[in-house]
């Protein structure tokens, strides 16, 4: 039995706006109607010796990725939370320890959640003879065979063929993100793979690793499985135990030290989709070599990305671009400075802007709210609450609340009062008083939220009861 890991934690910075951190590329539909998640998914959905998946991402994003595997029919085997992220050494641990207690000596297919794979046909293939090679007592590791010098990933070197085998090689090393020249070295010279981050081994040989080069990582990592607990569908590792794992990726602390580490060189149509430079080759572009989303208007525009979400985009006589608006953001860099994306993300944060957080449209458990105008003293949201959802009993000290219900029905606690608003109906919500929302119907529910007060923030709020068992107001 196979067992899919999908690690679903990174943040994809050089993917801004498009991606921030409460909403990262891999919940995002970048390159089709699937979002990175759900591509990687569904590309194992049918094979009859993969079981069912386990997902390890970060706690904000949980309900999200529920969401969405349930909107394609996928029921994950656990949902692992990590209180904070600690790379992929420690992901992986924790998946093997749990994992080995519900199986027995499974290999698992560690894969990111956020890759394109084009051909899966290939891929599958992929998948046989790395789990053949698995249950060899080998730690598997996939390397792209690279189609140009590229700076933006690692390299793997290999060396010779492993016994039983004509396409599987013994690893040589490890090389991180290389100058250009130096990636042209490696490309010609027909030695190194692109690094794919992707994995096959069984839990035994994989623990049997951890503990001889990172027993620091495992011992930790038991701990915080022992010390965690269940928390609806998902299961929240223990947070004090879990903060004292070193940030280490699985590269790092095994496969670049490990006698067992092989490497499998494939041609599936791979990308990480890590930068706009890699969006923009993976979409089909025009006779200009542009690749257009949105309302865009062009005149002698050439070889540009440009990524309209809600306005009307104008370009003119430019080329190798890249443009991308959103409703509370536009950026423009020249193709070339591409990877430089994450130094303004850093400038963001720095200066402590909310829009490398979260995006003007904000995720929640029970739907999502959207901010449309906000002042010194009122802000205008509109919510849109899925149905049978419902938002927690809730009062805030700071701010009043109007609710105009614009499509559905809308059950309502004021108070020590509950009323089912319809259509064209609304009803005030004053300053301290408790109050929930609850979608009864069959359809979403959309409601225009007027707050007025002295203070507007999202930590305004204390919360008396939640089914989705969010205590911290951000979340």
């Amino acid at each position: 039995m196979i067992i899919p890991v999908i690690l679903a934690g990174g943040s994809g910075s050089r993917l801004w706006p498009l991606s921030r951190k409460h909403y990262p590329k891999q919940l995002i539909e970048l390159v089709n109607e699937n979002s990175m998640i759900q591509g990687t998914l569904l590309r194992l959905a049918g094979q009859d010796n993969i079981g069912q998946p386990v997902v390890i991402c970060n706690d904000e994003y949980r309900f999200m990725i529920a969401e969405q595997m349930r909107k394609i029919n996928i029921d994950p085997a656990l949902i692992i939370l990590e209180p904070v992220g600690k790379n992929t050494a420690s992901a992986i641990a924790v998946a093997s320890i749990m994992i080995e207690a519900r199986y027995d000596n499974p290999v698992l297919l560690v894969l990111p959640a956020d890759h394109l794979i084009e051909n899966v046909a290939s891929f599958h293939d992929m998948i046989d003879l790395g789990n053949n090679v698995a249950k060899k007592g080998n730690l598997v590791t996939f390397g792209i065979i690279p189609k140009e010098p590229e700076t933006g990933y690692g390299y793997i070197r290999k060396a010779d063929c492993i016994p039983g085998f004509s396409n599987v090689y013994k690893i040589d090393k490890f090389v991180e993100k290389p100058i250009f020249e130096d990636a042209k070295k490696y490309v010609d010279s027909d030695e190194y793979c692109w690094n794919s981050g992707m994995f096959m081994f069984e839990t035994s040989t994989i623990l049997q690793e951890l503990n001889k080069y990172a027993s620091d990582i495992v011992e930790i990592c038991q701990i915080a499985v022992n010390k965690g607990e269940e928390d609806l569908d998902f299961f929240r590792l223990d947070k004090k135990s879990f903060e004292k794992a070193p940030s280490d990726s699985i590269d790092y602390k095994v496969m670049e030290k490990t006698s067992k580490g092989v490497i499998i060189p494939c041609n599936i149509g791979w990308s990480d989709i890590g930068s706009f430079n890699a969006l923009y080759r993976a979409q089909k572009s025009d006779k200009n070599q542009n690749v257009l989303n949105g309302d865009v208007l062009l005149d002698d525009v050439t070889n540009s990305y440009i990524n309209a979400k809600n306005k009307l985009v104008a370009v003119v006589g430019v080329k190798d671009l890249i443009i991308v608006e959103t409703k509370d953001a536009v950026l423009v860099t020249h193709q070339d400075k591409a990877q430089d994306v994450k130094k303004i993300v850093e400038k963001l944060k720095k200066n402590n802007r909310p829009e490398v957080v979260v995006h003007s449209k904000v995720y929640r458990p029970w739907g999502y709210y959207e901010t449309m105008d906000i002042s010194n003293r009122f802000q205008v949201k509109r919510l849109t609450v899925n149905p049978g959802a419902k938002l927690s009993l809730q009062k805030h000290f700071h701010r009043a609340e109007h609710w105009t219900v614009v499509a559905g029905s809308a059950m309502i606690t004021n108070g020590d009062k509950e009323m089912l608003l319809n259509e064209d109906q609304s009803t005030y919500i004053p300053l301290g008083v408790v109050h929930r929302i609850k979608n009864p119907g069959k359809i979403p529910l959309e409601i225009i939220e007027v707050q007025s007060g002295s203070y507007l923030g999202e930590d305004d709020i204390v919360r008396y009861d939640d089914v989705y068992g969010r205590g911290e107001p951000d979340v």
